[in-house]
């Protein structure tokens, strides 16, 4: 359009000459704009080899919403390592890999493609295959290909991509992860290859590779979820501590999506803490300090106190590193790190603009309280508050075992135990009594717990809570009813039995419903879908149960029945019947008791699961620790009176614990000095 005009202007104005200077640049236009309104849609874009800027007349965005992975942190010449360029929608994109310490050098290696439908090799300056690029203007969400590391590679290799999500709304050159060759130290992170976090006043660098955890209790001081969990695991928790003179150096890793975030704090209850954020907003990750007042949304510092922050993402990983000094006066609500703390370990989803929802699971949180400049410990936590473990296993005993078989036994058992007594009782009603006695009792318990734990009523529980509250308001009724139960005899005993079935029956239930959904309640949250198919299957088990309970009772009574009518024959039948169905029901309550202590068993081990670390709960050392740890506390020089030391400010029962360490290590192999 624009070449149209002038040539129309140049006719007006001189007939048919035209000046050969403004048909160049005319023409020049042409090219240029042509290229541009296409938008490349081949993917032959060797002329931002150099560059890799395409020429589309408008400005690069700043903030990339796309990510370059890779699976691999070294090299060596001739290896292959896989590169993943991911994210919204986009239409173009064009890879390279230079040499990370000088990026503005010429592509270095070469590709090979995995999909040549959606990709295409490139040849830029003199080295064949070395750039990728799209075939089509089809939409995509990702594409891989593989970088082949040449004979004359650099120490450092960054990998670059320019991505085109519509015609004017492109980024050049995102950075993605560096890969080294072995033995190389990490390369400094070019000048554009930085960038500013929000509440961040110093500069971002980006992380090379996943964080190791072979230094943990030795070096550092790490929270793993769950326990000796590899960092480089999308599904491990990982919080690192390691002391440098006056400061510390923190290490956080998670799974990529939402956010990441710690705390210290005074007590198991979240209010009045010092919370650090990890926020994955937009492919990009925010570090940032902040305040938790109570159970509200984080407050975030408008100054951030952190230095040397680094993050990474990659292979389904968030990472984030950052240094903190011990002793923050001129922060306010910064805690000093040579104090014992309980530590948060929290993860959830973001949204625009980083804004972080509150998190779906329960967090990790310390077993006790913990100093991260003391002594190095690897160590994990429990997502469960105890008072909320006890209320689930309780509940558990309850109504997995008590419930169950007293009804069991007070259904089919009255001909059994009718002449067997036990303190002027039948045994079959003293049996049923104690056991509902008991339910009682452990429901009531139970009942209390996460009130006490809550300081009042849940609001985020769902139905749990008003179920619970139906079950425990029949628990008590129960036996209320049972108090008035009417004589054997008495015309009333008919309604009496069928009211005292009905409400045991509505509350049982009630029951397993309730655990249905408090299994899966955040303040709990037993192993998906393992809780389920558990519960289902103890149902299935009772259910199976009683129906052949059930059937067994009706096939004995139509084989007492004896067509003649001799008395002795009759009799004969029911005893022989009797001797055979008492035999029969006592192996089945036999196998049911001992199937529901296997259910019950694993439930309360699913709900009490360790989530410890390296060192157990009673401060032993694992049978598989050798001497290489105390090697490296020797190299680290943390002699016997260092120890010592640092016993001032531990608990009676910490110090128990390093002394256990202290004399493992010292029986074994080391020598303090």
């Amino acid at each position: 359009m624009a070449v149209s005009l002038s040539l129309r202007h140049c006719n007006r104005r001189t007939g048919c000459k035209m000046d050969m200077s403004v048909f160049s640049v005319a023409v020049w236009m042409f090219v240029c704009l042509y290229a541009s309104v296409v938008g490349y849609p081949n993917g032959k874009v060797r002329e931002a080899c150099t560059s890799m800027v395409p020429c589309h007349g408008s400005s690069p965005q700043l903030s990339p919403e796309h990510t370059i992975a890779v699976n691999g942190t070294e090299f060596k010449p001739g290896d292959s390592i896989e590169v993943h360029l991911s994210g919204p929608d986009f239409e173009g994109f064009f890879i390279q890999a230079r040499d990370a310490e000088h990026l503005d050098s010429p592509a270095v290696g070469s590709f090979v493609l995995a999909d040549r439908r959606r990709s295409q090799l490139l040849t830029c300056g003199r080295t064949k295959n070395s750039a990728v690029s799209h075939t089509s203007k089809a939409k995509k969400k990702d594409i891989k290909v593989y970088w082949v590391a040449p004979g004359d590679a650099p120490k450092h290799v960054q990998f670059l991509a320019t991505v085109v999500k519509k015609y004017r709304i492109f980024w050049v050159k995102i950075p993605g992860p560096i890969v080294s060759q072995p033995d190389v130290l990490s390369p400094t992170p070019p000048l554009h290859a930085t960038t500013e976090a929000m509440s961040t006043s110093h500069p971002v660098s980006y992380i090379s590779k996943p964080f190791s955890a072979s230094s943990c209790g030795i070096m550092k001081f790490c929270v793993r979820n769950p326990t000796n969990c590899d960092p480089g695991s999308a599904s491990c928790f990982f919080l690192s501590f390691q002391q440098e003179e006056s400061s510390v150096f923190i290490e956080m890793s998670g799974p990529s999506e939402g956010y990441l975030a710690f705390a210290f704090s005074h007590d198991q209850w979240m209010g009045g803490d010092d919370a650090y954020l990890c926020v994955n907003e937009d492919h990009r990750v925010h570090v940032s300090t902040a305040r938790l007042k109570e159970r509200s949304h984080p407050l975030l510092d408008s100054e951030n106190s952190l230095e040397e922050v680094s993050w990474r993402l990659a292979d389904g990983l968030l990472q984030c590193s950052f240094r903190r000094s011990i002793h923050l006066p001129a922060y306010k609500g910064r805690f000093n790190l040579d104090t014992s703390y309980y530590i948060f370990l929290a993860n959830g989803e973001a949204g625009e603009g980083g804004l972080i929802y509150k998190h779906h699971r329960q967090p990790l949180v310390t077993n006790g309280l913990y100093n991260v400049t003391g002594l190095p410990q690897d160590i994990g936590g429990s997502r469960a508050p105890r008072l909320i473990k006890a209320h689930g296993a309780l509940m558990f005993v309850t109504w997995i075992t008590t419930v169950s078989i007293g009804v069991i036994v007070a259904r089919f058992f009255k001909p059994v135990w009718s002449h067997s007594f036990l303190l002027g009782k039948e045994l079959w009603f003293q049996v049923h009594r104690m056991l509902m006695l008991v339910t009682v009792m452990l429901t009531s318990i139970s009942f209390v717990l996460p009130f006490v734990y809550r300081g009042g009523w849940s609001q985020q529980a769902g139905f749990h809570p008003y179920l619970g509250c139906a079950v425990m308001a029949l628990t008590i009724f129960q036996p209320l009813m049972a108090g008035f139960r009417p004589s054997r005899h008495s015309p009333r005993r008919q309604l009496f039995n069928w009211f005292h079935w009905s409400t045991g029956t509505t509350a049982r239930i009630l029951a397993v419903v309730t655990m249905f959904l408090g299994m899966d309640l955040p303040a709990l949250d037993l192993p998906d879908p393992w809780d389920t198919y558990a519960m289902i299957g103890f149902v299935a088990w009772h259910v199976g149960t009683d129906v052949l309970l059930e059937i067994h009772s009706y096939c004995l009574i139509r084989k007492a029945e004896v067509i003649e009518d001799d008395r002795v024959q009759i009799l004969q039948s029911l005893t022989s019947a009797e001797a055979e169905g008492r035999l029969f029901k006592q192996i089945v309550l036999t196998i049911y008791v001992c199937g529901n202590i296997v259910f019950l068993v694993a439930f309360l081990i699913a709900t009490n699961q360790c989530q410890g670390g390296h060192l157990n709960d009673t401060g032993l050392w694992p049978a598989d620790a050798g001497c290489v740890e105390c090697q490296a506390m020797q190299r680290k020089q943390l002699n016997l009176r260092s120890h010592l030391d640092a016993c001032d400010s531990m608990s009676p029962t910490q110090i128990f614990q390093q002394i256990q360490i202290l004399h493992y290590c010292f029986t074994q192999c080391c020598m303090f000095t």
